[in-house]
């Protein structure tokens, strides 16, 4: 993990106007001719990518836009790459209170962090090499930790649309989800443990670790198509269900379904 690169907000040759043309060199563009400017991008593009042919992988190179609302990592090269698309509300805001900002972007910090460590990030060397660099006892451990999550996952089921989560398909994802809010509470803690306990929010009634959960929470609040609603399913209630800081948080019965007895984890 610290030998991973990190790209957060956009690259830096968009601030220089040399490197900027460099950049974009060889795209015509002509304000009447949409369809021909849209070949010309994707022709230049595809140039772009038969030159990384044969040639050593280029880490500095970012891999999406800077306007894009995601976060990645990126094995072959063991980058995580933050553009400044996501780095706005509900993830993070830098008046928010810290519990919020850990909650959400934190969350994706871990999140892509984790991705280094899951079933086929783990596969990669810190240098982005494909290499087997675990030995049998790991790999072992962790095919046990990652089965138990696939069956967890496997179980859950929208019965009205007929639909349920593949957990071997999903498995990744689950691993990372799992791993990275627990990577975020755990630097949240550490932020408090310096700087003190936040202020209550005036008029809301709830603890700051109950506001990092509802922050990871309602990301995924939105329209959704069914497909789009299971996954969202999976992310909130298998991951919080699985963290037993969440149940201290929210006062979970043991053995009700956001706090069970038996829980998966792998990180």
């Amino acid at each position: 993990a610290e030998s991973m690169g990190q790209k957060i907000g956009f690259p830096q040759y968009i601030l220089d106007p040399n490197e900027l043309d460099s950049e974009y060199e060889g795209i015509e563009i002509h304000p009447d001719k949409y369809f021909e400017n849209v070949i010309s991008i994707l022709q230049q593009s595809a140039l772009k990518d038969q030159w990384k042919l044969r040639n050593p992988v280029d880490k500095t190179q970012w891999v999406t836009s800077p306007a894009v609302v995601n976060a990645f990592y990126t094995r072959s090269k063991n980058v995580i790459s933050f553009p400044a698309g996501i780095l706005q509300p509900p993830l993070y805001h830098p008046n928010y209170p810290r519990s919020l900002n850990y909650g959400g972007i934190g969350v994706v910090i871990g999140h892509e962090i984790t991705h280094g460590f899951d079933d086929k990030g783990r596969q990669f060397d810190q240098f982005g090499n494909l290499k087997q660099w675990w030995n049998k006892e790991s790999l072992d451990k962790f095919q046990i930790k990652s089965e138990c999550m696939i069956r967890q996952y496997n179980n859950y089921v929208m019965e009205d649309i007929g639909m349920n989560v593949n957990g071997v398909n999903t498995q990744g994802e689950n691993i990372a989800d799992n791993g990275g809010i627990k990577q975020a509470f755990r630097a949240y803690l550490k932020w408090e443990s310096r700087h003190g306990s936040e202020s209550y929010l005036p008029g809301v009634n709830l603890t700051h670790y109950q506001l990092f959960f509802l922050n990871y929470a309602q990301i995924w609040c939105g329209l959704m198509r069914p497909e789009a609603l299971i996954n969202a399913i999976r992310t909130v209630i298998g991951t919080l269900s699985n963290f037993n800081e969440f149940a201290k948080a929210y006062n979970c019965p043991v053995g009700s379904r956001m706090n069970p007895r038996k829980k998966c984890e792998v990180w």
